[in-house]
């Protein structure tokens, strides 16, 4: 199918309801901001409707340049809302969230990437909302460890760090700051400071990547522990952006969740509209994180 016409199977609803414009105002009213704005993810209508959403901590000023990402990049210099992490916390307490996603946009210009200002995020959290399971999906600090132990340290039930394609599609891809392997070893790096923390990573298709080298990236996930992940259809969001390639139909999709299930992942959401923060599969992670909470896993 050609890429520049959108199959069915990757429309989404638009976005309407009370919860959904509740969620909004709250956005507003903390100055907040959620990554489903941001990178004009097309679950918005379906996950904001059921009152979930990815807080985007940090700004919405990225200092790296990924070739798939909408998030405005330029330089923040080093400036941050020391409020944030209660304004995020009093969000979520009010919003009544059981399932939190945190994740931010890359802050190099910051000593230690931002991982300090994450860490009192999910502490905050914990504070004020002593019930709701938090997962913080990181960038990766450069893949130095002693940042990384500070989010580590900060207790979340999951941490996620996006791969996001294979080896060779890297380069292309992402930032060059950003690299294949360092990116494995930021999630091997999390599963060695506590095996306990379940970890996620997320795969997009649709942007030239072969067979092989999918199976080769779930096992290399595999390798470094990684429990979660999701794989979804990379949507071009906006003119600027790399083209889509190929649109995978949802079959597809399917065969690849098996393939990855067979790997021994624990929990493995696949489809054409899946997101790193997809809903459908914040139940299952739920309940597995409940559990291990409870010490009964």
């Amino acid at each position: 199918m050609s890429s520049s016409s959108k199959p069915d199977w990757v429309r989404a609803r638009a976005p309407y309801g009370p919860t959904y414009e509740r969620l909004k105002q709250l956005l507003k009213q903390y100055s907040l901001h959620t990554v489903c704005q941001e990178a004009h993810c097309p679950n918005v209508g379906d996950c904001w409707g059921s009152g979930t959403a990815t807080f985007m901590i940090m700004g919405e000023i990225c200092t790296r340049a990924c070739s798939f990402c909408n998030v405005r990049n330029g330089r923040p210099n080093g400036v941050l809302d020391p409020d944030e992490p209660t304004h995020v916390a009093r969000a979520v307490k009010e919003l009544g969230l059981k399932y939190v996603v945190l994740t931010s946009v890359d802050r190099d210009d910051l000593p230690d990437g931002g991982a300090s200002h994450f860490a009192q995020t999910v502490t905050a959290i914990r504070a004020l909302a002593p019930h709701a399971l938090v997962e913080a999906l990181i960038p990766d600090f450069g893949g130095l460890l002693t940042d990384i132990r500070k989010v580590v340290r900060a207790g979340p039930d999951v941490i996620g760090h996006n791969l996001e394609t294979t080896a060779r599609l890297t380069p292309k891809v992402r930032d060059p700051r950003a690299s294949y392997q360092k990116s494995l070893k930021v999630l091997g790096h999390v599963k060695k400071l506590n095996p306990r923390i379940l970890t996620k990573s997320s795969l997009m298709l649709g942007l030239g990547e072969e067979r092989e080298e999918v199976l080769q990236t779930l096992g290399d996930l595999r390798s470094v522990g990684t429990d979660f992940l999701t794989l979804g259809q990379y949507l071009r969001p906006s003119p600027r952006n790399l083209s889509v390639e190929r649109y995978v139909p949802p079959e597809e999709f399917e065969h690849y969740r098996g393939l990855a299930e067979e790997l021994g992942f624990r929990y493995v959401a696949s489809g054409p509209l899946v997101r790193s923060s997809y809903r459908a599969g914040e139940y299952f992670v739920q309940s597995m994180v409940g559990r291990i909470r409870g010490g009964t896993s």
